[in-house]
């Protein structure tokens, strides 16, 4: 059930007015979220920096891709579920890896440790011990990309919560064939 409501930018606190407003003139639409985040100036404003600053972090796509539906998967956002599939085909992952990644894993050792990493930092950040940062050195993990996985789980704690506070569902599946509303 929908418990906050998205926004426009003439309904929107004015400086949520300025970030919708660049948002569509630069893409055209801004999402559901972003609308919803709009509410709170402070919220749109950190969600867009975080975002944005995130996109220049050293974890490939694909593998990001992976870490987002591990750390969805425990949250329990069906939104961020279904973009962040659409996201990892996108990405080149198949069906097996997505399958395996919502489950905390993967087919690589190297990766399966990042992406469990991952989950540990989302559930239990207090019982991560010098061990586990070895471990993740030992697959062949930088200290950028240990670090970058820290800002990756927050970046979706932050937008799974949100979405579960304001009762953002994802789209209804549309018919086969059906034309695709954009």
């Amino acid at each position: 059930m929908r418990r906050l409501r998205a926004l426009g930018p003439a309904e929107a606190p004015e400086k949520s007015t300025e970030l919708l407003t660049a948002i569509l003139d630069r893409h055209g639409s801004a999402g559901d979220m972003v609308r919803t985040m709009a509410h709170s100036p402070a919220l749109l404003q950190g969600y867009l920096d975080f975002s944005r600053a995130l996109k220049r972090m050293k974890v490939p796509r694909a593998l990001s891709e992976k870490l987002a539906l591990a750390t969805q998967e425990w949250i329990g956002c069906a939104t961020c579920l279904a973009a962040h599939t659409e996201g990892a085909r996108a990405a080149g992952l198949s069906e097996a890896d997505i399958a395996l990644a919502r489950a905390g894993t993967a087919t690589d050792r190297r990766a399966a440790a990042l992406v469990a990493f991952a989950v540990r930092v989302l559930a239990e950040p207090s019982a991560i011990a010098d061990g586990d940062v070895a471990d993740l050195r030992a697959h062949g993990w930088s200290d950028r990309v240990i670090a970058d996985v820290v800002g990756l789980v927050a970046l979706n704690l932050l937008t799974g919560a949100f979405n579960l506070v304001a009762g953002i569902e994802p789209a209804a599946e549309e018919p086969a064939g059906a034309p695709r509303a954009r």
